[in-house]
């Protein structure tokens, strides 16, 4: 990759940034969400559609972000969503009740569906650019940035910042990594315009191939969000582990995941898409069976540890096949609205899995990602089977380019 241009190597590190900035905030305001719990006195009720509330107006935010990209590009939805995230981070700072607590938390769920999509359709130009398949870094640096987030949470209880204060510290954070790195992605010039635009006819989306990724794509996140939201409750409620012992679900799964993320990359290169999610979703399917079957707090840890070395590579993999289905505008449109995918994945996982739990217990509720894993090794026939995992770029990006405002 010794001959990759300047543009695009800058465009990778800041829109790596960017996906960290994503995962840092979102971490911030999950963690933090106890201490407005006590904050406010909210019921788990309240905390729980606030929740479902962030992931419907996001699917808003993504549809958004498509208008921004066709208006200007996505380099300015990108930058537009992360001045929100942190407008709409400080809000929810100084919310002085919970119905305006609960609107800021709302903005702040437009503006992820905003970056999320915006960020993908980097990706996926960057990606073009490249030549091969890179798509899985940009996912690792949104494992990190989570990460991060939720230790500078710690970091800031065990300081006794206040909570006003800690967010307000997170969102200068994503305010200033927006402004010094948003130059640094691809303007329109060099990511939405293309010569296909220009041509009497532009490519057909094969519907039957982007509704497999879309699927994929929930499912994943499904899965996602019910190890996050349930599997402390698992190991606490069903298999009597202390508060301790049942954080460590989430965090192996998290741990492994950003581990899977990072070797993604080569492994698409190496074997190819096909063979990748079918590999992965098979690690899921052997984790979560642990999961479900585990008679003891340990296992049950090994089991979403097993997990996350798999199914959280599936999703670069989605936009990344997805990314060969069209070029330029149309391409921002379609990954715009394949991410709705995504918050589709997030209220099954959420709301499905979470009314089984309540009524028959959470081992039993567990068992539908089980089944979200095994779909998806069926799902692995609609990516395809060779090596290289990304288009040719849509333009030649052989000499660095001033990538002003002006143009997003």
């Amino acid at each position: 990759m010794s001959s990759i241009a300047p543009v695009l190597r800058r465009a990778r590190i800041a829109n790596s940034f960017a996906f960290g900035a994503q995962g840092f905030f979102l971490a911030v305001v999950l963690t933090e969400l106890p201490q407005q719990k006590e904050r406010f006195g909210l019921s788990d009720g309240v905390i729980a559609v606030s929740v479902v509330l962030i992931s419907l107006l996001a699917g808003g935010g993504s549809v958004l972000a498509e208008r921004l990209a066709l208006r200007w590009s996505s380099r300015a939805a990108v930058r537009i969503g992360l001045l929100l995230v942190a407008v709409t981070g400080s809000a929810a700072a100084f919310a002085p009740n919970t119905p305006l607590l609960v609107a800021a938390l709302g903005c702040y769920g437009i503006a992820v569906g905003i970056v999320d999509a915006s960020t993908n359709m980097q990706a996926v130009f960057i990606q073009h650019g490249y030549g091969t398949f890179i798509l899985s870094s940009f996912y690792a640096a949104w494992s990190a940035g989570t990460i991060a987030g939720a230790l500078f949470v710690s970091g800031c209880e065990a300081l006794e910042v206040t909570l006003r204060e800690s967010l307000l510290a997170a969102a200068a954070i994503v305010l200033l990594l927006g402004w010094a790195l948003g130059r640094g992605l691809l303007g329109v010039r060099d990511a939405e315009t293309s010569p296909v635009e220009t041509a009497a006819s532009g490519p057909t989306v094969a519907l039957r191939a982007y509704v497999g990724f879309g699927v994929a794509m929930a499912f994943v996140f499904a899965v996602d969000l019910a190890v996050g939201n349930w599997s402390a409750l698992y190991l606490t409620d069903d298999l009597l582990a202390g508060s301790a012992t049942a954080a460590l679900a989430f965090a192996a799964y998290q741990g492994t995941s950003l581990v899977s993320r990072i070797a993604g990359d080569s492994l698409v290169r190496r074997f190819g898409p096909r063979p990748v999610v079918r590999a992965a979703a098979g690690t899921g399917v052997l984790g979560l069976a642990l999961v479900v079957a585990a008679p003891s707090p340990a296992v049950a840890i090994a089991g979403f540890l097993v997990a996350g070395a798999g199914l959280p590579v599936i999703a670069p993999l989605c936009f990344s096949a997805a990314g060969q289905l069209a070029t330029g505008r149309e391409l921002d449109a379609l990954i715009a609205r394949l991410n709705l995918f995504n918050y589709a994945g997030t209220l099954l996982g959420g709301g499905v899995v979470g009314a089984i739990a309540a009524s028959v217990g959470h081992r039993v509720g567990f068992v539908i990602p089980l089944l979200f894993a095994v779909a998806l090794i069926g799902l692995s026939r609609v990516f395809r089977s060779h090596r290289v995992a990304s288009a040719p770029p849509t333009r030649k990006l052989d000499q660095p380019t001033e990538l002003g405002p002006a143009t997003g």
